[in-house]
């Protein structure tokens, strides 16, 4: 019996809006992010999904896409677990900076090696090998286990955070996971063979959006 693991990234925030770099700093949705999640969840509902548990992080973006979801797939009390191992990546001293503000201050160059390599962190931050460093551990002792029961699983997350699993699943290489975006609000339904290996994955929704 496999279970089905589905991934969603808030919708838009303010400080997407904004430009900002953003990481446990917590902003509200957008009216567009409220969308978003609202598109999500119901290109969910039409599937006829229902969930047994969802997972979410410590943020409050992530948090009300979830319940923006669940309120469509007509799940508004599920149970869902809140925990800070599935932040977004800590930008440390560029968290609130304006992305072309902090490009002057350190240069093109210097912001974009931040921004885009695997392993090299942002002053006071996490790369995103320190983002998955928190994040498998959790999805293996916590979320991975149920979801081999059969269970389906909603996980509201974060660029960053999602990315770090996205790259197990679909056993992307270093360079490939820095080449990809995952568009907001839109949900990967991934169904797992019993080894925990992917059985089959679709993304609801158009992913020409991605920002």
């Amino acid at each position: 019996m496999t279970g089905t693991l589905v991934l969603v990234r808030h919708g838009q925030s303010d400080w997407n809006l904004k430009n900002l770099f953003t990481g446990w700093k917590d902003p509200e949705l957008t009216e567009l992010g409220v969308r978003e999640a609202n598109a999500g969840g119901q290109a969910l509902a039409d599937t006829g999904i229902k969930f047994d548990i969802a997972f979410t992080s410590d943020l409050k973006r992530a948090q009300d896409t979830c319940k923006i979801i669940l309120d469509k797939v007509g799940q508004p009390d599920l149970k869902t677990i809140r925990d800070q191992a599935l932040n977004e990546r800590d930008y440390g001293d560029l968290s609130g900076l304006n992305k072309d503000d902090a490009r002057k201050k350190w240069g093109e160059e210097q912001v974009h090696i931040w921004r885009r390599s695997y392993d090299i962190p942002p002053p006071g931050g996490e790369s995103l090998r320190d983002t998955g460093a928190r994040v498998w551990p959790y999805y293996l002792t916590e979320i991975l286990p149920l979801v081999l029961q059969g269970k389906k699983v909603l996980v509201a997350a974060h660029g960053n955070s999602l990315r770090s699993l996205v790259m197990v699943l679909d056993r992307l290489s270093k360079e490939q996971i820095l080449e990809l975006n995952l568009a907001t609000g839109v949900p990967m339904v991934y169904r797992l063979n019993a080894d925990s290996t992917v059985a089959s994955k679709e993304v609801l929704g158009d992913m020409s959006g991605a920002h």
